[in-house]
């Protein structure tokens, strides 16, 4: 397979829906700044002085091989692992020793390789998961379902609703999620992220396991979270021809360290990206990779 035969995600029709958006205000500063980030366990150096920018309305992606380093540069930006060294700057604040749901509550959301869902709940119920951050009435009001409480599940309630409508899953809305199809289940935790208003959303592998017909649905979706709700977004995925048919920007990782960053079509051509899939000179595309190890 060559540069210009990577299978493309199709061509994404607009969306007619308006959600509230991660409301990023364009100044032309990063939305995300991971600095000279250096993390190591029991001496296997995981990343090492990987540098990287994200714009307030960038979708920009991470790709390597296996073992390359993309889930711990996540879990970083997250707040799961604390490097020893470096710094991660999240609309201007350093971000790194907070915990993960302090992170969440500044506006960072993200989704999970292995669907992370409650089975047992419905659609609704594992989106309004997503709205526990914006809940604000005490344990008196929620138990009696009153005044603030009452008011606050209606306007939570409309949000969740005005996600399902997004993500067009109206006839699954009060199913139990363990129920339904696999790609459904991968829209539930995308809306369960979007109810978070995120100011920066973190998507690892949102096609892993799908089918075209499901994945070329997850990439329209994608593009109307940018380009309607102007949330920016880090995208690790294995799938290249969703990759670099979405991206704005592109970043290599191998061995934990940075090789190459720029447009899709630069990327492909790089030698030093072509070389860390192939381990060999051959101008060929990078290939479909199996799961990361993590």
């Amino acid at each position: 397979m060559t540069a210009t035969d990577l299978p493309g995600a199709g061509d994404p029709a607009a969306s007619p829906h308006h959600l509230p958006g991660g409301h990023v205000e364009d100044t032309g500063s990063p939305i995300i700044e991971f600095d000279s980030v250096r993390l190591s366990f029991s001496g296997v150096t995981a990343i090492d002085g990987v540098s990287f920018q994200v714009g307030p309305r960038e979708l920009f992606a991470v790709i390597g091989p296996n073992g390359a380093g993309k889930t711990s540069i996540f879990n970083v930006l997250s707040g799961v692992y604390r490097p020893q060294e470096g710094e991660v700057r999240f609309r201007g604040e350093n971000i790194l020793g907070q915990n993960p749901h302090r992170i969440a509550e500044k506006g960072l959301a993200r989704t999970f390789q292995n669907i992370e869902l409650f089975e047992n709940l419905t659609v609704l119920d594992n989106l309004m998961l997503g709205r526990h951050k914006k809940v604000n009435y005490g344990f008196l009001a929620g138990m009696f379902y009153v005044g603030k409480a009452h008011r606050e599940e209606i306007a939570n309630r409309a949000v969740v609703e005005d996600i399902v409508d997004f993500l067009e899953i109206e006839s699954y809305r009060k199913f139990p999620v363990g129920l339904l199809p696999y790609g459904i289940q991968k829209r539930v935790e995308l809306g369960r992220a979007l109810a978070m208003e995120p100011k920066l959303l973190l998507l690892d592998e949102p096609v892993a396991g799908m089918n075209v017909e499901e994945t070329e649905d997850m990439a329209r979706f994608i593009l109307d979270i940018r380009d309607e709700l102007d949330i920016p977004m880090i995208l690790v995925e294995h799938d290249m021809g969703l990759v670099m048919d979405l991206a704005d920007r592109v970043m290599v990782v191998d061995f934990g360290q940075h090789v190459a960053t720029g447009l899709p079509a630069e990327v492909q051509r790089n030698p030093d990206v072509i070389k860390a899939y192939l381990g060999s000179d051959q101008v060929t595309a990078p290939a479909d990779t199996a799961e990361e190890q993590r």
